[in-house]
């Protein structure tokens, strides 16, 4: 046991020293929390970009309707002519043309332009037009506009958890948040240290280090000090990533977010539109306040929810680590590894692809079955934890069946890494894999 410590000691410090590790600790934050606030910055700010649009209007009635703003600036040209105008679209400074043609029907409104439209522009059009129409409309049908605001309703559903006789406000969409980013989380840390278990071993074997380990100890202890020296890297990392992504979060609420408030409210809900993820975020951000968001954070559990993630981290990294071994040892070099990759990674890619579902449905079947199949359940049951619908024997089965899998895998491991390790220049196949398995001693 005191070797295998020896080995984590040696994996462990060998890369927490090296540059890429300090550069991706620093980075990776910065990334992370890119993630969170670019969006609603992006959506809060202001577009500085003047842009003005000459309106050739046969119906001579929407005037009203496309009013100037800070930004944008629609200059009406009556009895134009929209050849010479198209001609002369860049001497006149016009950024588009709009034209509002008669028709009997639904309008046909067209935009010319020499580039491409922006969305927020086009979107702006639209709106406002389809809302003069909709307010002529209630007009020649004897509405008035106010009774329409007056019968308009916003509902704000509040959900909340009921059990053993009390409740607790609860929030799908945090819940989401929560699950899906620590699935993810797992997902991407279990590629990139599995990955760096692979090579570390390919990279012992062929620069031949692992002949002279292998006589002062066992594959099996070079094998398991490896994959515990990396988890602890992979650990270290996540921590770091974990306070330093906070921090930066703070910061950038502090400095950014408060020069946004006085935004214009209409250009806001214009540029929202164009992208509706975007406009999800802010809604959120906005609607609820920073003060329901942390009252709603309150009531996540979030010490239960930390462990479970600590343990699919290990469980899910220890399970396929132990198979990223095992094919470093069997081949030579990275290019011999891809018909032995694609195995592997099908069920994590699967399990990403089904979370898309789970998310939606956390009780179903499929939801339930990816969340117990050991190769699948580090991602889709960190999902369906913050939704607090997950049975006490259903949790402990899935951690049960994970934990025999895991020691599976590190004897399949073993027995592979045991017999590649020292074997050179011979390309395996699963035939030769298997005959490695059955070998006895």
């Amino acid at each position: 046991m005191n070797k295998i410590g020896l080995i984590i000691q040696r994996e462990y410090l060998n890369r927490v020293r090296k540059k890429s590790f300090i550069i991706m600790t620093l980075i990776g934050p910065i990334l992370m929390a890119a993630m969170f606030v670019v969006p609603i910055w992006l959506a809060t700010m202001e577009d500085e970009e003047i842009r003005k649009i000459a309106v050739i209007d046969e119906t001579n009635s929407f005037e009203k309707a496309l009013t100037s703003n800070e930004t944008t600036i629609f200059d009406f040209r009556k009895n134009e002519n929209i050849d010479s105008l198209k001609a002369n679209l860049n001497e006149l400074g016009y950024y588009a043309i709009l034209l509002i043609p008669k028709s009997d029907s639904l309008i046909d409104v067209q935009l010319y332009s020499d580039q491409k439209s922006s969305i927020s522009v086009l979107n702006m059009i639209r709106g406002r037009i389809e809302n003069e129409i909709e307010k002529r409309n209630l007009r020649e049908r004897g509405i008035e506009e106010n009774v329409l605001e007056e019968i308009s309703a916003n509902i704000k559903v509040d959900t909340y958890t009921v059990k053993e006789g009390k409740e607790e406000k609860s929030s799908t969409g945090v819940a989401m948040a929560i699950g899906f980013i620590g699935a993810f989380m797992i997902y991407m840390f279990v590629f990139i240290y599995g990955a760096q278990v692979m090579r570390g071993v390919i990279e012992e074997k062929t620069s031949r280090i692992v002949e002279v380990i292998i006589s002062s100890v066992r594959p099996f202890q070079l094998m398991m000090g490896k994959i515990l020296g990396i988890a602890l890297v992979a650990l270290t990392q996540f921590f770091l990533w974990i306070i330093l992504t906070a921090g930066i979060i703070f910061v950038a609420q502090g400095v950014i977010m408060p020069d946004k408030a006085d935004i214009n409210q209409e250009q806001l809900a214009e540029n929202m539109a164009s992208d509706p993820m975007t406009n999800e975020l802010v809604n959120d951000a906005t609607a609820s306040g920073a003060e329901d968001i942390l009252n709603t954070l309150k009531t996540v559990p979030i010490a239960k929810t930390l462990l479970i993630f600590l343990f699919y981290f290990l469980g899910g990294y220890l399970l396929y680590a132990a198979l990223f071994g095992a094919i470093g040892a069997a081949v030579d070099n990275e290019t011999d590894t891809q018909q032995f990759m694609l195995p592997i990674t099908i069920p994590l890619i699967l399990a990403i692809v089904v979370a898309q579902t789970v998310v939606k449905n956390p009780e179903s079947a499929l939801s339930f079955w990816f969340s117990i199949i050991p190769f699948t359940s580090p991602v889709i049951m960190m999902i369906r934890v913050p939704f607090e619908n997950v049975a006490t024997w259903e949790l402990l089965l899935s951690m049960f069946l994970l934990i025999v899998t895991f020691i599976g895998t590190i004897w399949v491991g073993a027995k592979i890494y045991r017999t590649g390790i020292l074997m050179y220049g011979k390309k395996v196949d699963y035939k030769e894999l298997w005959k490695w398995l059955r070998y006895k001693g």
